[in-house]
Formats: C-alpha cells, sequence, structure tokens
C-alpha cells in the first residue's frame, strides 16, 4: 500500500516540476498512464491476499526504477539529482527485504520489526529529500520568472532600442539637411561679411584719401611760398653780384635767408612725402608683419587726416582736438596699417559724437579730467606709459553711451549711427586688431551727455 500512495503521490509534483509535457513528452505519457496502472495493480495486490507479493513488489520496485532512470537521465538538474537519491535507498532497501523474505522467511518473520523501523527511515529520508526538492523547485520558478522578467525588459528595450534608432535616424537625416543648409548659408554670411568688410575698408580708405588731400596742402603751400620765396632772394643775389661794388654782409644775409629757406622746403617736403607715404601704407593690405613703431607719430598722423577728412566731407564741421603724448614712450613692435586703422575709426567715431552733440544741444558741457576746462566740441589723444604697457586714450566730450549700447559696442553689425553712415563693423574690427592682432586691450567707459573714452593697452614687448 505504502508503494502504490508514493507513486500516486509523486507523479503530480514530477510532471509539474519539470514539465514534462512541454519538455518530456514520452514521459509525461508514461507518467499519466501509471494513474491507471498503479490503481489496478494494487487492487489486483490486495485481493490475492499476498499470495503473489514478492512479485508484486518486484512489479512496484519496478515502476519506482523508472523513476530512478528518469531522474538519472536528467541528473544535471537539482531536483532530478535529489530525489535520485532519495529514492535509491527506498528501493534498495525493499529489493533486500524481498530477496530475504524469498530466500529466509524465517528470518524476516524474525527480525521484522528491525526491517519495519529501516524502512520508517528510509520514509524519513524520502521526506527530507523531498523538501529539498520542493524549494529547488520554489527557488527555480522564482528564477525562471525572474529570467522571464529579464526577457521582457530586454524585448522592451530592444523594441525601444529600435524605435529609437528609427527616430535617431530620421533625426540624423534632418540634422545632415540642416547642416546642409547652415553651410549654405554659412557661405554666403562669410561672402556678405567680406563684402561688409571691405566696404569699411573702403569707408575708411575714403576718409582717409579725403583728410590726406586736405592735410598734404599745407606742406605743399609752405613750400610753393619758399620757393617763390627763394626765387626772388636769388634773383636779388644775382643783381647785387653784377654790381661794381658787392655788399658782402647783404649777400651773407641772402645766403642766410636762402639756407632758412630750403630748410623749410626741405622740411614740409618731408612732411608731404610722409603723408603719402602713410596714404599708400593703408590703402594697400596689411602684411601682417610687426614694425618698429612710434606710437606718438602714428596716432598724431591718424588723429589729423581724420579731422581734415571729415573737413573735407562737411564744410561746416568744426571741433578742437589736442594730443597728449608720453614723450617717453619706447617704439613698440606693431602692424601700423591695423593699428592706424584702429585710431582712425576711433577718432572719427569721437569727432562724429562731439559734433552730433552740438547739432542737437548747441553747447557741451565740462567732462572729465583732461576735458575739465573745456566747453566747446574737443577730442583728446593721449599716450602714456604704465606697467610695460603702451596705453593710448581717445577722450571726447561728445554725446556719450548708455550702458545697454557700451555692452553691445564691440558686437559685428552693431551701430549707433544713422543706416547708411556705418557698417557696424568698424568697433568689431578695431577689437580683433588690438585682442587678436596684437594681444592687448580695448576698454571702453562712457556716460550719456558727458562723453566717452576708448583706452587701447599694447603691450611693450609684442
Amino acid at each position: 500500500m505504502g508503494n502504490f500512495i508514493f507513486i500516486i503521490v509523486i507523479i503530480k509534483p514530477i510532471r509539474n516540476w519539470f514539465n514534462t509535457q512541454k519538455d518530456f513528452p514520452f514521459w509525461d505519457n508514461i507518467f499519466s498512464k501509471l494513474y491507471i496502472i498503479a490503481p489496478i495493480l494494487f487492487i489486483v495486490d490486495i485481493s490475492t491476499w499476498k499470495k503473489f507479493e514478492v512479485l508484486f513488489n518486484l512489479c512496484w520496485n519496478g515502476i519506482l526504477g523508472l523513476f530512478i532512470f528518469f531522474f538519472w537521465l536528467n541528473r544535471k538538474n537539482k531536483i532530478a539529482k535529489t530525489l535520485f537519491w532519495a529514492i535509491i535507498p527506498y528501493v534498495a532497501i525493499n529489493l533486500n527485504l524481498d530477496l530475504i523474505e524469498f530466500l529466509a522467511p524465517k528470518f524476516r518473520e524474525k527480525y521484522d520489526d528491525y526491517f519495519d523501523w529501516s524502512l520508517v527511515g528510509v520514509f524519513v529520508w524520502m521526506i527530507a529529500f523531498g523538501i529539498s526538492a520542493s524549494s529547488q523547485y520554489k527557488a527555480q520558478l522564482v528564477e525562471r520568472k525572474k529570467r522571464e522578467e529579464e526577457k521582457l525588459q530586454l524585448e522592451k528595450v530592444e523594441a525601444e532600442r529600435n524605435s529609437l534608432e528609427v527616430l535617431v535616424s530620421e533625426r540624423t537625416a534632418e540634422i545632415l539637411k540642416q547642416k546642409e543648409d547652415l553651410e549654405k548659408t554659412l557661405i554666403e554670411l562669410k561672402a556678405t561679411q567680406a563684402q561688409l568688410v571691405q566696404s569699411e575698408k573702403l569707408a575708411s580708405l575714403g576718409e582717409l584719401t579725403a583728410g590726406i588731400a586736405h592735410e598734404i596742402q599745407n606742406p605743399l603751400n609752405f613750400v610753393n611760398n619758399f620757393s617763390e620765396l627763394s626765387v626772388d632772394l636769388a634773383k636779388e643775389l644775382k643783381e647785387e653780384i653784377g654790381k661794381p661794388e658787392i655788399d658782402k654782409e647783404y649777400i651773407a644775409e641772402i645766403l642766410g635767408d636762402l639756407s632758412q629757406n630750403q630748410e623749410k622746403i626741405n622740411h614740409h617736403g618731408k612732411r608731404a612725402s610722409s603723408i603719402v607715404t602713410g596714404m599708400l601704407q593703408h590703402s594697400r593690405a596689411s602684411t601682417g608683419i610687426k614694425e618698429l613703431t612710434d606710437i606718438n607719430q602714428l596716432a598724431d598722423e591718424y588723429l589729423r587726416l581724420s579731422y581734415h577728412g571729415l573737413r573735407a566731407k562737411d564744410k561746416n564741421f568744426n571741433a578742437d582736438f589736442k594730443t597728449d603724448f608720453d614723450e617717453n614712450l619706447p617704439k613698440i613692435n606693431i602692424i601700423p596699417q591695423d593699428v592706424g586703422r584702429v585710431i582712425l575709426n576711433l577718432v572719427n567715431n569721437a569727432f562724429y559724437a562731439v559734433s552730433k552733440r552740438v547739432n542737437n544741444v548747441g553747447e557741451v558741457k565740462p567732462t572729465m579730467e583732461l576735458l575739465s576746462d573745456v566747453k566747446q566740441p574737443k577730442v583728446i589723444v593721449s599716450t602714456q606709459i604704465t606697467d610695460k604697457q603702451v596705453v593710448i586714450k581717445v577722450i571726447d566730450n561728445g554725446t556719450g553711451m548708455n550702458e545697454a549700447t557700451i555692452a553691445k559696442i564691440f558686437q559685428p553689425f552693431f551701430t549707433t549711427k544713422p543706416t547708411g553712415q556705418g557698417t557696424g563693423l568698424g568697433l568689431s574690427l578695431a577689437y580683433d586688431i588690438i585682442t587678436k592682432g596684437h594681444g592687448g586691450t580695448i576698454e571702453v567707459e562712457s556716460e550719456e551727455n558727458i562723453g566717452t573714452t576708448f583706452t587701447i593697452t599694447l603691450p611693450i614687448n609684442n
């Protein structure tokens, strides 16, 4: 009876634990038929009143042997291995008892109690291993559930990844198209910027040329005047030499005047030559080569050229200008055409500011330290040396600027001038020339209706 109960009880867990219906259909078919075979065998066994007990015990053990064989085939499975070692002792003892009963029935009857306790021990053994197998099955269920969740998660991640890949592909195609459009726009902007920069340079050159035309007139007038005087003196000298009695003192005086005239002609001729040279240097493209340059001379030339250029364009324009140069200023390595362009731009802006303020207000208030005694439009260009740096300041008592304008003053294409009067590139180019081209700084201080100061610093060891 014990064999029957054990077999009926163990079939269902085995089919569940090993999922025989799906993974072992052949064995599942055998186990399912045992539900019919076991009861029939049990009924026949009890109905014979134990006449063939040994034979039926062999049948029961044969059925248990099927389970043992199944477990051995799947011995890599922890549950199968556990159940294998759970049943082996039971079957072994059963076989031994049957063999003893067949060969020595009196011996079996004499020690029947001991044999019964051995069966009890085997049952306890099987129960313990059965509990262990059940725990292993539960652990497998948890692990299987975990794997299924991980699989579902992986499938979900894979689906999301595929979806993202599609989105990334679409977005990449869109970005590439935008990139192509931006590159095309950038090329157009660079071309436009180049045209605007060239326009700014040409405008600067036009102002410079007008200033040169006006400025060069002064030394030429001196040259012409002193040349005429020299011609007259030469005639007087010729007449005096032709007289019978020569007045040596008078001749010496004429020669002295001629010598002074030649010196002045030479001086103003060199002045005119330097102006022309400056014009040529400004008109041609910058070589990018730095030269030892006298900043005082450079600033003075461009200040005067700016003033005379504005006067040539507008006869009604009038403003005072002044220089405050440090005579001990050393020559420094700069690109003279570029720095000259910066000074010209700043001075032009300063003259524009004072002119605009006069036109709008009609009078100018005192401003800043160097302009504290000024009651008329004025521009001052000063130089000094501080902390191994040359400092150039362009100061005006013009309209000034508010904080919002100061914040954007060096931005490309920003201008405070009316449309058509400025490209908005002058100060942007000036900033790049000073900071990137010469390793210096350019700063601005301003107050509305008071004035503006632009400060350029250039390192001496540039």
